[in-house]
């Protein structure tokens, strides 16, 4: 549905910005500023969520550091210093209508968020606010197409990517990709109270630690995604072929700025798009990217049964969930070689110290490591998920649930239960010379290239030369890959049966 047109309904009323953490091409900011004679801003540090974090963790850094920008551009655009952003560390549930209520707002607008913790905190909201006699609007801004945009012909939600893509595509047109005008209507941006100017809190104030996020290649905020964004279309024409080598510089490296809203979905699809009409095979297949987020927020939002949010995920096919995980010690201690990066694997163990060390995790290794997890190690793919959430900056809770239920093969769409990735022919492909393998398991180093695959296979005098002890410097596989195979096809049988 095109949007109407909007007249000064409201006095004053609230943006709560969220996971949209910029000001320009914000949809629910400019629908507020166009609504509101007098427009105040908040963000919240919900205590229902960082309660339950580490003290040091990379994506609270990486938000306080946007939220510092995301101020200084609201009091820019707003042309006075007394402008900018409030900032609450609080439970949202609570804080938002007290702060509605004390800044006298007829209205409060936010971006829609799908996740099922966000849906019932926005309900508690609604509600509350709905008792003072103030509305809370929300709108879409950080897909192209949410919910139920994008139906079959007969009208329900999509299981399968490829249809979906192609009726994404045919849906497509420059409305959807047009950038909202927050600028021509800044002059709504009111001036805080005094007892709102100050600035934003330090990570200190918040009960958190700093983290190695300034070490790392990620810029935070709009400044930090405009970076990346312009960087990736220097190299967006050789992205089809570079994105799978995850030592070289393939991928926009901007899942966390889309996850946090400080790139607009909007800018990225218009830029592929441009690109991909200018015959650039990488911009077409970037763009795809775009719409498997697209794909998995739908069935977020339409299979709901899929994940409750709160570490319960059940599989989109439902049989895939009488599988017979292994259980027991020794599961744990397989688990805890995974996550710990010593399985005796180069690739998923360099990936996994990728992952502990930056927080990042290159895509063709979390397909890798995840099906070396379920697959290979028999262990319950909602494992691996609760780990990714927790460590990943990048974490999406839509993406990630979809992510591993493609690589375990009980999602919709997923890779066939047969198909089982065998990580050294995976490392052989994607890493042939071993250059991402030792840039996280530099004991590696002095090994033959073609050794660095599979050290186990390599003679006795290679790794002494190179001052190897297998079982001392570096692990002995976990498993035999050729064996967990056929025993992952053995747990697997329940499925075929089921069908």
């Amino acid at each position: 549905m095109r949007p109407a047109s909007h007249d000064k309904n409201y006095a004053a009323g609230l943006m709560w910005f969220r996971r949209d953490l910029r000001c320009h091409d914000n949809a629910a900011l400019y629908r507020a500023l166009r609504a509101c004679r007098q427009l105040h801003c908040v963000f919240v540090f919900d205590r229902a969520i960082l309660d339950g974090l580490p003290r040091a963790d990379r994506r609270v850094e990486f938000i306080r550091e946007s939220l510092v920008q995301l101020d200084a551009r609201l009091r820019e655009l707003a042309g006075t210093p007394a402008a900018g952003l409030i900032v609450r560390h609080a439970v949202a549930v609570h804080e938002i209508p007290r702060l509605a209520r004390e800044l006298g707002v007829q209205a409060v607008f936010a971006a829609h968020d799908d996740e099922p913790a966000a849906l019932g905190r926005d309900a508690a909201v609604r509600g509350a606010l709905a008792d003072a006699g103030i509305a809370l609007h929300t709108t879409k801004d950080h897909v192209i197409f949410e919910r139920q945009e994008v139906l079959t012909q007969a009208g329900r939600p999509y299981s399968v990517f490829t249809p979906y893509r192609n009726a994404w595509r045919a849906k497509l047109d420059s409305f959807y990709l047009k950038a909202y005008p927050v600028r021509a209507h800044a002059a709504a941006l009111a001036p805080r109270q005094a007892a709102h100017q100050r600035p934003v809190p330090t990570l200190a104030e918040i009960g958190f630690e700093p983290t190695n996020l300034s070490a790392l290649a990620l810029p935070p905020g709009m400044e930090g995604g405009q970076r990346l964004l312009e960087d990736f279309l220097t190299r967006i024409d050789a992205y089809r072929e570079q994105r799978d080598h995850p030592a070289l510089r393939g991928p926009s490296y901007l899942s966390v700025h889309l996850r946090f809203g400080t790139v607009s979905i909007r800018e990225l699809a218009r830029r592929a798009h441009e690109r991909e009409q200018q015959s650039s095979p990488g911009a077409t297949t970037w763009l795809d990217e775009l719409i498997w987020r697209d794909f998995y927020m739908q069935v977020l939002a339409n299979f709901p049964h899929v994940s409750d949010g709160q570490g319960h995920s059940h599989s989109f096919r439902r049989e895939y969930d009488a599988i017979r995980w292994e259980r027991g010690a020794h599961a744990d201690a397989l688990f805890a070689a995974w996550c710990e990066g010593r399985t005796g694997y180069p690739l998923v163990d360099a990936a996994m110290a990728q992952l502990n060390q930056t927080g990042y995790m290159h895509n063709r290794l979390r397909m890798v490591t995840a099906c070396f997890l379920s697959k290979d190690l028999g262990i319950d793919w909602r494992r691996g998920e609760r780990y990714f959430a927790q460590h990943l900056n990048d974490f999406d809770l839509a993406s990630n649930n979809g992510g591993w239920q493609w690589a375990s093969s009980s999602g919709c769409d997923a890779q066939p239960y047969f198909r089982i990735f065998n990580p050294v022919s995976q490392s052989r492909k994607f890493d042939p010379q071993g250059k991402f393998i030792l840039r996280y398991l530099p004991q590696l180093a002095d090994l033959p290239a073609a050794a660095l695959h599979e050290p186990w296979t390599t003679a006795p005098l290679e790794l002494a030369a190179a001052g190897v002890v297998l079982g001392r410097d570096y692990p002995l596989p976990v498993v035999d890959h050729a064996v967990a195979r056929e025993q992952t096809l053995k747990r697997y049988a329940v499925v075929k049966k089921a069908a």
